[in-house]
């Protein structure tokens, strides 16, 4: 009788635990999403600069035609646009005109846009809403309507071919905006401040410049943005109101360049990149407190 040895049966291995699926972060994208954000964020900025890289390369070119041939600018690439913009033209005229147009209508139009938006904000007085529609409809009219009665006034109050007059004509449409931005603005401040101020014995206008006005610097510094920018480079109205050669602006300086039978684009071009580099600086100071009153709405309680 043969005896038979049982083996132990062998443990069954153990099967290979599966590896849990990759639990995605909220607001976390997949890497395709991140990889069509950025490629369309590329091609956006690319976009954005081809016009001004394209001047900035044109103005290089020495000859009125060279726009029409880019490839032949590289064998030729010159400052003499610059040099010629810089001494035989009234470029430093037209900049000093131009600086101090802008920058008189950025402090004066900011500064009775806040006045205007904190009383909005903070006292209810009778015809506080009809006021901020009013200025609402004032931005309706194209500037092409606004131009033949603004002519006829300027010329009957003898302020035509003046700073005086054109500062004038630039508050009436650079306050309507920066009173509903800082209306905005001033909105997301908190009363008790105010109170405080009274409490400690400061008037509503000490209030306004001593407490209210120093927290609003953001929004102080996007209205003077918008308005400096807006008036740095303006055409219509400075071409129709401006008639010395001595008080253009630069805008306006830029079209002497243009006549009936002639371009000289390789100039106009090599002014225009003077005319941003300003624009560019003033972005360059103002960028911290304007990101931040872009968003201030966002984040303030």
């Amino acid at each position: 009788m043969s005896t038979t040895t049982e083996l132990p049966a062998r443990a069954a291995a153990p099967a290979p635990a599966a590896r849990p699926a990759k639990v995605r972060r909220r607001g976390e994208r997949s890497p395709l999403a991140r990889a069509l954000s950025h490629g369309t964020l590329i091609l956006a900025g690319l976009i954005a600069l081809f016009p001004v890289a394209w001047i900035l390369f044109v103005s290089l070119g020495p000859d009125k035609t060279d726009y029409l041939h880019p490839g032949q600018i590289l064998d030729k690439l010159t400052l003499s646009n610059y040099q010629h913009v810089l001494s035989d033209t009234d470029f430093f005229t037209w900049f000093g005109n131009a600086l101090l147009v802008s920058g008189v209508t950025t402090v004066f139009g900011v500064m009775l846009a806040a006045t205007t938006g904190y009383a909005v904000s903070r006292m209810k007085f009778p015809g506080h809403k009809p006021l901020m529609w009013s200025l609402l409809v004032t931005q309706m009219f194209p500037i092409a309507v606004l131009i033949v009665p603004m002519y006829t006034m300027l010329s009957e109050l003898g302020l035509l071919d003046s700073y005086t007059g054109l500062i004038l004509v630039y508050s009436t449409t650079t306050v309507p905006y920066c009173a509903w931005l800082l209306k905005g603005y001033f909105d997301t401040i908190p009363v008790e401040i105010d109170e405080a101020g009274r409490v400690d014995g400061l008037s509503p206008f000490g209030t306004f410049w001593r407490l209210v006005l120093p927290l609003a610097r953001p929004g102080l510094a996007v209205a003077a943005f918008y308005s400096f920018l807006t008036y740095w480079a303006e055409v219509p109205f400075a071409s129709t109101f401006m008639l010395s050669s001595d008080k253009y602006t630069l805008a306006v300086g830029l079209q002497t360049f243009v006549s009936e039978h002639d371009a000289q684009w390789n100039l106009m071009a090599a002014t225009a990149v003077l005319i941003a580099i300003p624009s560019a600086a003033f972005f360059y100071l103002v960028q911290r407190h304007l990101v931040t009153g872009l968003t201030a709405g966002a984040s303030k309680s």
